[in-house]
């Protein structure tokens, strides 16, 4: 099986519980390692990688969005996107700018100063978006970033990750269950029995789909 995905592009991939979404989506970003193919990112086989190289790459040039946000909860908003930079050699003074102007970007400016543990889902969830970002890299990954969160705040975030890749020019790839996402795809692929196919979102409108 394969999939492409380009730049300013939202793939969300659906399927049934244990379908191996996750796993797929671990393989791409170079957390887990293939038994057969390869995995190329921005013209890198990252399948031929050591783990120092993996690590660099995954640090420069692939963001992860978590479910349970992964934040460092004693630390506030701009504290975690200024250990990602700093992780990466950024000087602090340029940390501390990139990290300004990200935080305006996404709108979450006012929060700087918050400690995470302060913050309410939502807000983590979008804290989380801008430390995947900080680091500009070229593809995000997001595993089931609204299934902790209700309606409103679920569309926030969809809403916030397609201007991340339509307005800043990434590749998203975006793992979920849940239906409501479907709006803010480009395309839908669906995963079952090691298979993927390309669908159109009005078809996956049905919860029958869902697991």
């Amino acid at each position: 099986m394969s999939i492409s995905v380009a730049q300013r592009e939202v793939v969300i991939i659906m399927g049934p519980s244990g379908s191996g979404k996750s796993t797929l989506l671990a393989i791409a970003g170079g957390l887990r390692r293939p038994t057969l193919g390869r995995v190329i990112v921005n013209g890198t086989d990252i399948t031929g990688l050591n783990d120092r190289q993996l690590a660099e790459m995954r640090l420069h040039t692939i963001g992860f969005v978590f479910q349970e946000f992964n934040l460092f909860d004693s630390l506030d908003v701009m504290g975690n996107l200024e250990l990602v930079l700093s992780r990466a050699g950024v000087p602090r003074k340029n940390a501390t700018a990139r990290a300004n102007e990200l935080l305006n970007i996404l709108g979450l400016s006012h929060r700087k100063d918050y400690r995470v543990r302060m913050l309410s889902g939502g807000e983590r969830q979008r804290v989380a978006i801008a430390r995947a970002v900080v680091n500009n890299p070229v593809l995000i990954l997001a595993d089931e970033p609204t299934a902790s969160l209700d309606g409103v705040r679920g569309r926030e975030i969809m809403s916030m990750l397609r201007m991340v890749a339509h307005d800043m020019g990434k590749a998203i790839v975006l793992v979920s269950h849940d239906h409501r996402v479907l709006d803010y795809a480009d395309r839908v692929v669906w995963l079952e029995d090691g298979l993927l196919e390309d669908r159109e979102p009005a078809s996956m409108a049905s919860p029958v789909h869902g697991a």
